[in-house]
């Protein structure tokens, strides 16, 4: 069922339900949100107004309220949220993967990372040619050179081990990704021809 109110209004869904404000008997088409804070985790709650109330939440409404100048300054700037990390999505078990593009303050200096990065790979690869893809990534973490003997993987191994164990850390478990990576690198390399 459509609505007979003209449409011409950015953002109306026309809506049988009443406008959120109590006492109000309008149909709420417009969508706003229920809070001005942000959430770091998605999308705030929304709730439903008449035109006449999403008109005066839009009056009302300022998004530097509560920053500093150098806060205003900063979100005006044309760069504005490109440091901002954003969730990964790739496929599982993805060995390729670019890098973060939150690390970089220009799209052309992410390009030439990359650009570095398959350069890295490809003189680790022939450095060692006896080793997959995934036990150079190996190396890569554990911060392994190409000529690294068994011993000098147990030395880098309980190198980190240390470094990253709670027990090493007042009991800070921030680093418990971290390590189970390297104990994960570990146990894949010590099997491999090349640590033998």
């Amino acid at each position: 069922m459509t609505s007979p109110r003209s449409n011409r209004f950015h953002g109306r869904v026309p809506r049988e339900a009443a406008c959120a404000v109590p006492g109000c008997e309008e149909p709420g088409e417009f969508r706003a949100p229920a809070s001005p804070h942000r959430s770091p985790d998605g999308p705030p709650p929304y709730r439903w107004l008449c035109l006449d109330h999403v008109r005066e939440h839009n009056a009302g409404y300022n998004y530097f309220d509560g920053m500093t100048a150098d806060q205003i300054m900063a979100a005006q700037s044309p760069t504005a949220g490109w440091e901002t990390e954003s969730r990964a999505f790739r496929a599982a078990g993805s060995a390729d993967l670019p890098p973060r593009w939150a690390d970089f303050r220009d799209p052309m200096d992410a390009l030439g990372a990359r650009f570095r990065q398959r350069m890295d790979e490809a003189r680790r690869e022939a450095a060692n040619p006896g080793l997959s893809r995934e036990e150079h990534d190996a190396m890569q973490l554990l911060g392994l050179p190409a000529d690294a003997d068994r011993a000098a993987l147990r030395r880098r191994y309980s190198e980190l081990v240390r470094k990253y164990h709670p027990d090493r850390n007042g009991g800070d478990r921030s680093f418990e990704t971290r390590l189970g990576e390297v104990v994960q690198a570990y146990q894949l390399l010590r099997k491999t021809k090349a640590f033998a």
